[in-house]
C-alpha cells in the first residue's frame, strides 16, 4: 500500500474515533434602531458557536453570557482573527463578562464553548449571549 494512501486511512480512522467538532457560525446584526440584542443556544461536547459582528475603532462592546454549565465560556476575537489565534478575551480566565473599547475598525468574532473536562463528557450547556456596541 502506498505511504500517503495508507497515512490518509489512519488520518480518517482517527477523525471518526475522536468525534467531529461542529462549528455554527452565525452574523449579528442589530434590530433597526437598536444598538443591542440576545442571542441564544446550545454547545455539547466540543462543538463550537461563533457570532460575527462588524464594529469601529472607539465603538464601546458588551458581552455577557448567561449560562446553565459553570464550564461553558465564550471568548472575543479581534477582526481577522478566530478560534485558534490571540483572542483580546478569554472566558475562562476572565469570566463571562465582557467590556472593552474597540481598538480596530472591522468583524470581531465570539466563540462559544465548553471546557475540556466536560467536552470530553459530552455534557450540554444552553447560554444566552447579551450584546451591545455603543458609541463611546
Amino acid at each position: 500500500m502506498k505511504p500517503l494512501l495508507l497515512i490518509s486511512i489512519v488520518c480518517l480512522q482517527l477523525a471518526f474515533a475522536t468525534g467531529a467538532m461542529a462549528e455554527e457560525s452565525h452574523e449579528i446584526r442589530f434590530p433597526a434602531g437598536s444598538s443591542s440584542t440576545q442571542v441564544s443556544g446550545s454547545i455539547k461536547g466540543y462543538d463550537t458557536v461563533t457570532y460575527q459582528l462588524r464594529a469601529q475603532a472607539g465603538q464601546q462592546m458588551s458581552v455577557v453570557m448567561d449560562t446553565s454549565h459553570s464550564a461553558s465560556y465564550f471568548n472575543v476575537f479581534p477582526p481577522g482573527k478566530g478560534p485558534g489565534d490571540a483572542a483580546v478575551f478569554i472566558g475562562s480566565i476572565n469570566g463571562n463578562r465582557f467590556m472593552q473599547a474597540l481598538p480596530e475598525d472591522g468583524v470581531y468574532t465570539i466563540q462559544v464553548y465548553m471546557m475540556r473536562s466536560a467536552a470530553r463528557r459530552e455534557e450540554t450547556a444552553e447560554y444566552t449571549l447579551d450584546i451591545a456596541i455603543t458609541d463611546s
